[in-house]
């Protein structure tokens, strides 16, 4: 599949068939976010596989639900993670991004402080591209309690657990959504110019 395409036409899938995922293109999606780029290539992702149908239900268990008064609505993204053969965690090593060691102490150099959402979000988008080229489905989850998820799948202090999307096959393709226009988002030389 051709680069432009596979951007254009990556939709979130939430429905996916009963078939496995081989271990092949798994690979092939955790190569895909090992070749991101990152501050300084300090790599600071770190991706957990799960397959297994009890770790799935325990992390899906950790998002975040509308509780009212008289009902609680869960987050459709449960059914979604319980569905699917397998859900990819995304981790970050904290420390690590958007700074350099000084005087033997971590000193970050933006004013954003670590970098490792944005490290992450480059690992996450080169495999959820991967995926949609080798035929397979994704649906990035961030509506999670990360603490909650961290504890459920063994993450070390000073990881934390950033995003999630699962992999299947799809069982139904994604709508695409309208775009806005170059002209709504993109100025010349400074903003509104």
């Amino acid at each position: 599949m051709e680069l432009f395409e596979a951007i254009k036409n990556r939709r979130s899938i939430r429905v996916y068939t009963a078939d496995p995922v081989d271990d092949a293109k798994i690979e092939a999606i955790l190569e895909a976010g090992r070749w991101a780029p990152s501050w300084a290539n300090t790599q600071c992702w770190r991706f957990i596989v799960v397959r297994d149908p009890e770790v799935k239900a325990r992390v899906a268990d950790t998002l975040f639900k509308v509780v009212l008064p008289d009902k609680v609505i869960e987050n459709r993204a449960t059914a979604i993670i319980n569905s699917a053969p397998v859900l990819i965690v995304v981790c970050a090593v904290t420390g690590v991004s958007g700074g350099k060691l000084g005087g033997g102490e971590f000193e970050f150099l933006t004013d954003k402080g670590d970098w490792f959402m944005f490290d992450t979000a480059l690992a996450v988008q080169n495999m959820v591209l991967a995926a949609h080229g080798l035929g397979l489905g994704t649906v990035i989850i961030g509506t999670a309690d990360a603490p909650r998820v961290e504890k459920v799948l063994g993450v070390p202090e000073g990881n934390r657990v950033v995003a999630m999307f699962p992999v299947g096959v799809p069982a139904r393709e994604g709508k695409v959504p309208p775009r806005k226009e170059l002209s709504e988002i993109v100025f010349k030389d400074r903003w509104g110019g």
